[in-house]
């Protein structure tokens, strides 16, 4: 049996040592441990959880890389048509890492009720259109469904819904201004058939969906005519390498965009995330830290004749070192483990029952969203004890210090 993780273990399992002067000063370094990591694991399941959802709401409207005619009017309507007969089109098999290709096209309108009224934006989609995003966001009724004959289905916001006193199934007028203003606005009635709540307003109070051959009808276009092509890709962390590559294959007369870059406040505010999570597991590892190197001194100092005694016997230095370094290992485990299972078991309350809520309007979403993987669960409580294990070598070398003659007369 190892000789020092021998003498470790029976130092902890005595019960001078859970009644000595140094127990309460140990409880407090296990509590800083446990309440650093529960901050850590959530400030990072949060912070990407955010993310994430930031994301994926971006997307779910604009794809994450758009392709577009180039003009200079960067407004959500489709103006100048594009022709479907691409290369890239229905797959990039020239690029690798993209997932999809859909076409859409958009126009803005008014709907009227016989009370208020409210500018949208109709989206058009066709039949290759992902609803993968929006069956998360459906509360009520179902998709609709554009794969056989023209309908007038229609995909409205719960917001919107709500502002112009709307349900499921009521028939809903749309104008649109001809290209000619002097002439009347011509009009369209859809049918809801279903509402959704993504909880990003800056997106429910413009979008609606419909058919993509109403707004083709309405703009004079071709069956081969749309408005953009929205691309979405396997790893949202590639998709700038994965937009140069994009637009280097679309041609001259198309541009390319990426969601980066079309919502660049909004990107550029949710990568600010990650340096504040940086920042609170650098203090949190450090308190914590700083703790244990406090625990392991009062420990050093409390077994001083420990000490006098197994180097007159003839032990290292660094083998009594080893024997402490033992016992601080086991109080960094029983910090990890307490404060997992407290930060996991929060992390999991959040995720199911959804308990803390948001504003909206200021971080787009209406509940803290949670991110669990064991992947960075397990990265951060190796990393925290191994940060903390190399904290504590500093201290340990005043053993080296302690004289046995003076150690075993030590009182």
């Amino acid at each position: 049996m190892n000789f020092e993780f021998f003498i470790a273990r029976r130092i902890i399992a005595s019960k001078d040592y859970k009644s000595s002067i140094s127990a309460p000063i140990i409880k407090i370094a296990i509590t800083a441990i446990a309440l650093g990591i529960i901050m850590m694991l959530v400030s990072i399941a949060t912070s990407v959880g955010l993310q994430k959802k930031i994301r994926e709401k971006v997307s779910a409207f604009n794809g994450d890389i758009i392709i577009t005619n180039f003009d200079t009017n960067f407004s959500n309507d489709s103006q100048n048509p594009i022709s479907k007969n691409q290369n890239f089109y229905p797959k990039f098999k020239t690029i690798d890492g993209i997932k999809h290709v859909q076409v859409t096209a958009s126009k803005g309108g008014v709907i009227r009720t016989e009370n208020d009224f409210e500018g949208v934006v109709v989206k058009g989609v066709g039949d290759d259109y992902d609803w993968a995003y929006f069956k998360d966001f459906l509360v009520r009724g179902k998709l609709p469904d554009f794969k056989g004959d023209l309908n007038s289905d229609i995909l409205i916001s719960e917001y919107l819904a709500k502002r112009l006193h709307l349900k499921l199934g009521d028939k809903v007028t749309t104008f649109f201004l001809n290209d000619e203003v002097s002439k009347t606005p011509r009009s369209r009635g859809f049918d809801i058939v279903g509402i959704y709540n993504s909880g990003f307003q800056q997106f429910d109070e413009q979008f609606v969906i419909t058919d993509i051959r109403h707004i083709q009808r309405l703009n004079k276009w071709e069956p081969d005519q749309i408005g953009a092509f929205e691309v979405f890709v396997n790893d949202f962390d590639d998709i700038v390498p994965i937009g140069n590559e994009v637009y280097n294959e679309t041609g001259s007369t198309l541009d390319t965009q990426t969601i980066r870059n079309k919502f660049a406040s909004i990107f550029e505010w949710i990568d600010l995330f990650d340096f504040n999570v940086a920042m609170i597991i650098g203090i949190m590892i450090l308190v914590a830290g700083i703790n244990m190197i406090t625990a392991l001194l009062v420990l050093i100092l409390e077994r001083t004749q420990m000490i006098g005694i197994l180097k007159a016997l003839g032990s290292s230095d660094w083998s009594i070192r080893k024997v402490f370094l033992y016992n601080a290992m086991y109080l960094i485990g029983v910090g990890l483990f307490w404060g997992n299972v407290i930060g996991i078991g929060l992390m999991l309350i959040q995720k199911y029952g959804k308990v803390f809520k948001l504003n909206p309007d200021t971080y787009y979403v209406n509940e803290a969203p949670v991110y669990l993987h064991w992947d960075y669960i397990l990265i951060l409580n190796a990393g925290t004890f191994l940060l903390c294990l190399l904290m504590l070598l500093i201290p340990s070398f005043i053993i080296a210090k302690i004289s046995p003659v003076k150690a075993i007369r030590f009182d």
